[in-house]
This record gives structure tokens, C-alpha cells and sequence, in this order.
């Protein structure tokens, strides 16, 4: 079996006191995934007098981000990016691979909603608590 990259062809939030939001990521643009957990501290300066690592381990939340396409008329993008970044609640969040992988975790938006007119475009990141799962 081969090994599939590829687009994201939804980026999904289910809120509990917001509703359902679905957002466009950018077809064959980067869009990064980080399944979160325990990580390494990359240091090369962790070790002992006698040649002993120290391994400095430290939980990172999942974190996804990548371009989504914005909509400059509905305002589905900038309207309810903000609204979500603004509830206090996480939503659950959805990643559709095209090649048929399906992640999901519960987070919020993070970092700034600064849209692109140019390229009908804006960087979207979310972080969030436990791990990214694989569900499909």
C-alpha cells in the first residue's frame, strides 16, 4: 500500500453552545498536523558530566494549522472564527483527508484571524487538550 498525502478537504467544529461550522482549507497548500502528547526537549546541551542524557519531557496540546478559503461576502470564515476564538468553551474539531483519513480533538482557535483579500485566504490555528485521534 502506498503512502497518501494530500489535500484537507474540510476542517469541521462542532460547538456546544455555537452550533456546526464547516471551513475550506486551500487545495495544495500545507496543512499541519501535530497529534500532541509527550515530547523531547531538543537539546543538545542535556546531558551530564559524565555523558548521562537528561530527557527534559514536557506535554504539548494537539495543534493543526493551515489556510483556509474566506468567503468576503457570507462572512462565514471571519464571523464564526471569531465567535468560536472568543467562547471560553472548546468545540470538537474535525480534519477529512483526501485520502480518506478522518482526526478529530477537542480545542479552540488560537493565534490571529488576519484575512489575505488578495488570495481569499487566512491562516487558521487550532490547539487543543489530549491528542489528535485517527477515527476513520
Amino acid at each position: 500500500m502506498a503512502f497518501i498525502g494530500g489535500d484537507v478537504l474540510e476542517v469541521a467544529c462542532t460547538h456546544p453552545t455555537l452550533g456546526s461550522f464547516r471551513f475550506s482549507p486551500k487545495a495544495a497548500e500545507a496543512f499541519n498536523l501535530e497529534k500532541g502528547g509527550i515530547r523531547n526537549t531538543d537539546d543538545n546541551t542535556g546531558v551530564t558530566g559524565q555523558g548521562q542524557s537528561i530527557w527534559i519531557k514536557n506535554r504539548n496540546r494537539w495543534n493543526a494549522d493551515g489556510p483556509v478559503a474566506v468567503d468576503m461576502v457570507s462572512d462565514n470564515e471571519m464571523l464564526n472564527l471569531d465567535a468560536l476564538a472568543a467562547s471560553p468553551v472548546e468545540g470538537t474539531w474535525t480534519f477529512t483527508m483526501i485520502g480518506g483519513a478522518i482526526y478529530k480533538g477537542t480545542g479552540n482557535v488560537v493565534g490571529e484571524l488576519k484575512v489575505d483579500t488578495n488570495t481569499a485566504s487566512m491562516p487558521l490555528k487550532i490547539q487543543g487538550s489530549g491528542q489528535l485521534e485517527l477515527i476513520s
